[in-house]
Formats: structure tokens, sequence, C-alpha cells
């Protein structure tokens, strides 16, 4: 796994070793981030269970001024660490080592530009991340929102939360999911 582009473009980034992860591959990673091309120059930047914290260092090396990583596994957040120590991005990051749904909580900006989250799709995070989220005084209705996802997950139920599905971007085995808040 690597850096696509910018900055950091072609270096190498470690992945957490186990089961626990699954790095996004660099093709996704590649087609995920032309979409967003035009929201992440100096934009703030939410990585939700993080990984190896490769989105979110796409993102810095892109041009993003900051980006929080949320991860609560032990190796995956030493992996983040070292990842961010070697692309030099430390002074632009921050790394929350704990619970995705209290994490949110303690993120201080006036605005969030994109929120990234790549959760173990059977762990059942997406609701009690939306109603988090919702509450969050840096997402509004500009605030874009991914989830990664198994291509079967049935996202209706984000409206409960708040949220209308503006798009789904369908690959082999997995999808991302895009989200607004309603106003």
């Amino acid at each position: 796994m690597r850096v696509i582009a910018g900055e950091a473009r072609s270096l190498p980034l470690k992945t957490p070793q186990g089961q626990d992860t699954r790095p996004t591959t660099d093709r996704i990673k590649e087609t995920l981030f032309n979409m967003l091309q035009t929201k992440i120059p100096c934009g703030v930047f939410i990585d939700l269970c993080s990984g190896s914290g490769s989105i979110g260092i796409e993102a810095i090396s892109r041009g993003a001024r900051k980006a929080y990583f949320v991860e609560n596994g032990r190796e995956a957040a030493k992996c983040i660490a070292d990842n961010l120590r070697f692309t030099k991005f430390e002074n632009r990051s921050v790394l929350l080592k704990q619970d995705v749904v209290s994490a949110i909580s303690t993120i201080h900006e006036k605005h969030a530009d994109i929120i990234f989250m790549d959760p173990p799709y059977q762990a059942g995070l997406e609701a009690p991340v939306l109603a988090a989220l919702f509450q969050a005084p840096y997402v509004d209705e500009d605030t874009l929102i991914i989830i990664e996802s198994d291509l079967d997950k049935d996202f209706s139920f984000a409206a409960d939360y708040g949220f209308t599905v503006t798009k789904e971007k369908c690959y082999k085995t997995n999808k991302h999911v895009f989200l607004a808040k309603d106003n």
C-alpha cells in the first residue's frame, strides 16, 4: 500500500498485522480521491475507524489542512502513528486512540469538510456513528460523509438519523456510500 498522489506520493505505508483491518486498495482509493479532489484542499478531513491511516494520509498529501484519525485498535493506532511519522504529517494530524462514537465529541472544529468511515462491516457502527455525527457542531449540510460498506448493506436507515444518501459508488466487493446532513 502506498500514497497515491500529492506531497507524499509513492511513499509506502505500513498496514496492521492480522485480519482486524481491511486496507482500502490503491485502485479504490484512487477512484475515491478523484471524486473528492475539489473538496480536499485546505479542508478538515476526519478518518473514522482509520486502520492504517492511509485514507487520511492521502487527504493530507493532497492538501488537507488537517486530518483526524480515530482508531481503537492498539496495533492499528501504532501503525497510524508510524505512518504519520514516516510521511512527516504529524504536525497536520490528530490521532485519537479511542472508541469511534465517543471520539466524535472530542473533535473541536468549526467545520469538517469530509468524514470518512471504514468500520468493520458486521460491527453495526453506522447507526450510532450517524447519531453522534448529527449532534456534532462541526457537521453541517456542507459536510460530506462517506462510509465504506459491503455491497449488500442498505442505508435507508440513515434518514432516521437526519442524513440523506446522495450517491453510492459500487466496486466488485464493497461500496462507498455518500451522505449529507438534512437541513
